[in-house]
């Protein structure tokens, strides 16, 4: 009868936690995919958010302020040119987020010569095949998986290369990557090694302070204003930013339209303008000549022939008949486009004279030398002093 050898002892205690240590590795690998998921997806939301809607959000704080200036140019009120003021300070204090970006780049250690980054990402959300080959990558290259320093730093390199493919959701170069890391060398302490117990002690304990660290982590990104925002559509998170962008959309129509309402009548805001005695279009603001009589004002025959003459009156009016020469900015967009008008006195026309004296009264509280043509191009055509149309017709005033 020929000898057996007795049955190898096991500690039941490594036993024990072996289990342990594999079951928390597995959970805490599976949160951290997660959340590193999580990151990209936030962090590549933010960065198309910011081009797609970042010039919308400024063409809505801009509007914001020139609403608050037709306002306080009505009124003259403190607290509407407090508002004002505070609305223009605003826009003005805003951050120059491209120069931010650089700068972030530049702190990065990115030189001058440095090739420049890959382009950004198209979507939010890099493709299944992507995810798939990222997640198996990162559970089987973990830097934690081992304990050789070496072998540690080797797969914190991997995986850098791992998560900027993962980042612009390069399946073909996750491909490539997974296809090396099958041939790479697992470093790990041996099952009968002296030291495998107190080993699977203190990474039992650094498993569990790990978990307990990415999920604080991951409630704090969902918690960020990015996060909150990816979670109202999370699966489709590129539709989320076009229905964004349609809502600004609209509320740019709704303030733009009402920034020509309290720019266009001289009367109460968006007051419409009644067909008068004199034949007045009810389509163009109504205008009275008599209501900013404070503001510096001249006749129509006394204007100098070499004057700088502004229109501010509509496409439509102006291509009727206007003033050869004359600098045409319709009076909605003249707060916007101030920095176009020159140095020099400056006679402003409309069509009466209401329009232009709400834009002169404005100039000249921005310490601008600006006079009202009393009549407007009424009183310029009444004056006999010549005009001519976009259009090659004879000249009228509309």
């Amino acid at each position: 009868m020929s000898a057996q050898s007795p049955a190898r002892w096991t500690d039941p205690e490594q036993l024990d936690l072996e289990e342990r240590v594999a079951a928390a590795e597995l959970a805490w690998l599976s949160m951290d995919v997660d959340v590193q998921t999580l990151r990209v997806e936030i962090d590549n939301f933010a960065l198309i958010h910011h081009q797609l809607l970042g010039p919308l959000y400024a063409r809505l704080d801009e509007l914001d302020a020139l609403v608050a200036e037709a306002v306080a140019v009505r009124t003259g009120l403190p607290e509407d040119l407090r508002r004002a003021a505070e609305a223009r300070r605003q826009v003005e204090e805003l951050p120059d987020l491209d120069a931010l970006f650089d700068s972030v780049r530049e702190r990065a250690g990115e030189s001058e010569e440095a090739p420049p980054p890959p382009a950004a990402p198209a979507r939010v959300r890099p493709g299944k095949e992507a995810q798939r080959i990222y997640r198996d990558l990162v559970r089987s290259a973990h830097p934690d998986l081992t304990t050789d320093p070496a072998e540690q730093q080797r797969r914190a390199a991997f995986l850098a290369r791992v998560n900027e493919a993962y980042a612009y959701g390069d399946t073909a170069v996750l491909t490539g990557l997974a296809a090396e890391w099958s041939t790479a060398p697992e470093a790990a302490p041996a099952a009968d090694s002296p030291d495998r117990l107190d080993w699977l002690r203190r990474r039992l304990e650094w498993l569990t302070a790990r978990i307990t660290a990415t999920a604080t982590e991951q409630v704090r990104l969902e918690q960020t204003p990015m996060g909150q925002l990816l979670a109202l559509a999370p699966q489709d998170p590129d539709r989320l930013l076009e229905q964004l962008a349609e809502e600004l959309l609209a509320k740019a129509a709704e303030r733009q339209a009402e920034l020509e309402r309290l720019l266009g009548p001289s009367g109460t805001p968006g007051a419409s303008a009644p067909v008068g005695d004199n034949g007045t279009d009810p389509t163009h603001p109504q205008e009275n000549q008599t209501m900013f009589a404070q503001i510096p004002t001249t006749d129509a025959a006394a204007v100098p022939a070499e004057a700088a003459l502004l229109d501010v009156r509509e496409q439509d009016e102006w291509d009727a008949g206007h003033v050869d020469g004359a600098l045409h900015i319709p009076i909605g967009q003249v707060v916007a486009r101030l920095g176009e008008l020159p140095d020099e006195k400056l006679y402003v026309l409309c069509r009466v004279g209401g329009r232009s004296a709400q834009v002169v009264q404005y100039l000249v509280q921005q310490g601008r030398d600006a006079v009202n043509v009393d009549g407007g191009m009424y009183a310029w055509e009444g004056a006999g002093r010549p005009m001519v149309s976009s259009t090659g017709q004879p000249a009228f005033v509309l």
